[in-house]
């Protein structure tokens, strides 16, 4: 039997009893053989087509131009497509497209997808690598999957044992501690017509706190994060604040808004789960962002194994061009659209009865090597596919960080899209901005912010 099939074998017995975590001495071991630090597959795949992971690309390589403070060139830029897939030859790589790339392929003669060589880019600093290696020796879920305990920095499941500790993986991964940006949001009609969202945000992640020895330290606050809306002028001055939950059965997220019209902070409830999502002119959710974020209970998470799938890697070319070279009729320009061949976790939730929630069942595609979602599937309670997210793998190798490249959400039923995270004619996103303190994130800060 493949190290593979031994791998996803002993997951599916583990998900069969309650939620578990924590592994073996020997299991932990593997961290440092046949598999990186962070859990993924070391080795190549059997064609090697995907390569084996080396240890990613943890500085800017020589001769590409790389400036500090401007956007990262692309390292991969004499790499040439092996292939296009098409609406016309998508069944001959059924097994390696997500059943969302199949509806754009199918919906859409304009949509294609160019797969480039395999690059396993992703790296992270040392200490990130030490923090998941701990992890894998203490790390647990409690109070029902609503929490998670002892970990801290990294992903707290490296060697996961169910969906769920998958999902709890994408949420708590490592994206540095203290960040700000200014990026913009494109909603796209049926016609293809589009206007620009300009938003500043910025965030301590206090997971990845470095003083922080384990989650009890964290006073069950993992994430402080604050979103102000700078256009257009009807959106302008609207302000969000939240207070991430760690175990949400201790408490749920505490959210607070700032409106200019009212010039009053409320409790926001509604900044949660499957109300609208701000400033998404209603194509997606408050918990699709990034993939999936906040609580996960209302839906039951099953592990589907892993797969090899074309997902959106390395695009380092999509930064580099204007918002008006992206915009596409029905979809994003493809031409400025990477994919790779890459191992990915299946993970499907399933609305729990008695919950509510307007999607009934969500897919989740999670690269092994960022353990961040990739792409996602959403149905409706009819069963039928609704939403097709679209984000992407990659590296910050100036740091280095693993991670993506802007967010696509396709809405399926009435021919809309939004592209989220957009920085191309922004700043680069700062990583080390270690002005930010807890003090900024208060309802009374939000307030002086908003006038």
């Amino acid at each position: 039997m493949s190290l593979h099939k031994i791998f996803f074998a002993a997951l599916l017995l583990a998900s069969t009893g309650a939620a578990q975590a924590k592994v073996a001495p020997e299991q932990m071991a593997r961290l440092d053989q046949d598999l990186t630090p962070l859990g993924s597959e070391r080795g190549a795949n059997k064609d090697g087509s995907i390569p084996a992971w080396t240890g990613g690309l943890t500085s800017p390589p020589d001769g590409i131009g790389y400036e500090k403070g401007k956007h990262l060139p692309d390292p991969f830029a004499a790499d040439k497509p092996l292939f296009r897939v098409t609406g016309a030859n998508a069944g001959e790589y059924d097994r390696f497209i997500t059943r969302g790339q199949k509806a754009l392929l199918e919906r859409h003669d304009s949509y294609f997808m160019d797969v480039y060589p395999s690059r396993r880019s992703c790296a992270q600093p040392e200490f990130v690598y030490k923090a998941a290696r701990n992890n894998a020796l203490v790390g647990e879920l409690v109070a029902d999957g609503n929490g998670v305990a002892k970990a801290i920095m990294a992903s707290p499941f490296p060697i996961p044992n169910n969906g769920l500790e998958i999902v709890w993986n994408h949420t708590l991964r490592y994206r540095g501690y203290k960040l700000q940006r200014q990026f913009t949001a494109i909603p796209v009609n049926q016609s293809g017509d589009y206007y620009q969202i300009t938003v500043h945000d910025d965030a301590i992640l206090r997971w990845s706190d470095p003083q922080k020895r384990n989650a009890e330290e964290l006073d069950n606050i993992s994430i402080y994060y604050l979103l102000q809306t700078k256009a257009p002028a009807r959106s302008a001055g609207y302000v969000v604040l939240v207070q991430e939950s760690l175990n949400m059965s201790v408490e749920a997220r505490r959210a607070w808004t700032y409106s200019p019209g009212t010039r009053r902070v409320r409790r926001a409830p509604t900044i949660a789960y499957d109300n609208p999502g701000t400033n998404s002119d209603g194509i997606t959710t408050s918990d699709s962002f990034g993939g999936f974020n906040g609580a996960p209970d209302r839906f039951d998470w099953t592990a589907r194994g892993r797969s090899e799938k074309f997902i959106a890697y390395n695009n380092f070319r999509r930064v580099l061009v204007p918002y008006e070279q992206l915009v596409g009729k029905h979809h994003i320009n493809q031409e400025m659209m990477r994919y790779e061949k890459h191992r990915v976790w299946e993970v499907e939730g399933n609305l729990k009865d008695n919950y509510r929630h307007v999607y009934a069942r969500r897919v989740f595609y999670i690269d092994e090597d960022t353990k961040g979602i990739v792409a996602t599937e959403i149905y409706d309670g009819r069963g039928q596919l609704w939403r097709v997210q679209e984000l992407g793998g990659g590296v910050q190798y100036e740091l280095p960080l693993c991670g993506g490249s802007g967010d696509t959400v396709y809405d399926l039923m009435v021919g809309r899209y939004l592209m989220l995270g957009l920085i191309n004619e922004e700043k680069p996103i700062d990583f080390d901005a270690k002005h930010l303190d807890a003090n900024r994130y208060t309802p009374a800060n939000i307030r002086r912010l908003g006038r």
